[in-house]
């Protein structure tokens, strides 16, 4: 008896196993890519409200060319770009501007860092719940930006910028979309603390239209 019990597990344990080997994969969800692009470190920020201006120019070394201390020049997406944060109103001799960004929360640090991110993902690609010791804009380029916090949600589409939070706000970002997520992501933060941390709430459902 003993030894037909221990048939019929062994069965059951191999019919198991073959179910398994023969299941569809699930895949993986797409992951949110995080790049960084460029950066630069500060002992201290201009005086007053400041915004982020972003300018196209029609190649990268005039960007870097009229790059001011207080301005980061990249290629991203077979455009030149000069990212500057200053006094709204603002503009480059040469360049074209595309957004000013703003204001960003006014905070202190002992030294600051300027970043540019990319962040991309397809629909549905969803950042870990973070925060920064500064503020994070967005602009987008293509698809369509989510941010939850415990603020609220906030939806960008693509055209559309997005201003920094106030240092320390947990957040998740969500690519909402039917087009992949491209967004441009301009920082300040503290640039003695760690850049990312992880954060803990309970981010309600996107609205994914």
């Amino acid at each position: 008896m003993k030894n037909g019990n221990a048939v019929r597990i062994l069965l059951a344990l191999s019919l198991a196993a073959i179910a398994c080997l023969s299941a569809p994969a699930i895949a993986a969800p797409d992951k949110f890519v995080v790049t960084a692009v460029t950066g630069k470190k500060l002992r201290q920020l201009p005086d007053g409200p400041l915004y982020w201006r972003l300018e196209n120019f029609p190649i990268l070394l005039q960007a870097q060319s009229a790059a001011g201390e207080t301005s980061l020049a990249a290629e991203i997406a077979g455009k030149a770009w000069l990212f500057t944060l200053g006094p709204k109103g603002g503009s480059t001799p040469g360049g074209s501007k595309v957004a000013e960004i703003g204001p960003v929360p006014a905070f202190s640090a002992p030294e600051y860092l300027l970043r540019i991110n990319t962040g991309t993902g397809p629909f549905a690609a969803t950042t870990p719940v973070h925060m920064h010791p500064g503020s994070e804009a967005f602009y987008v380029l293509t698809g369509r930006l989510t941010q939850k916090t415990p603020l609220g949600i906030v939806d960008v589409a693509a055209g559309q910028a997005l201003p920094g939070r106030r240092p320390g706000v947990p957040m998740q970002i969500v690519s909402t979309g039917l087009d992949d997520l491209l967004a441009l992501v301009m920082f300040v933060v503290d640039a003695t603390a760690p850049f990312s941390s992880p954060a803990a709430f309970q981010p309600a459902d996107a609205t994914i239209r």
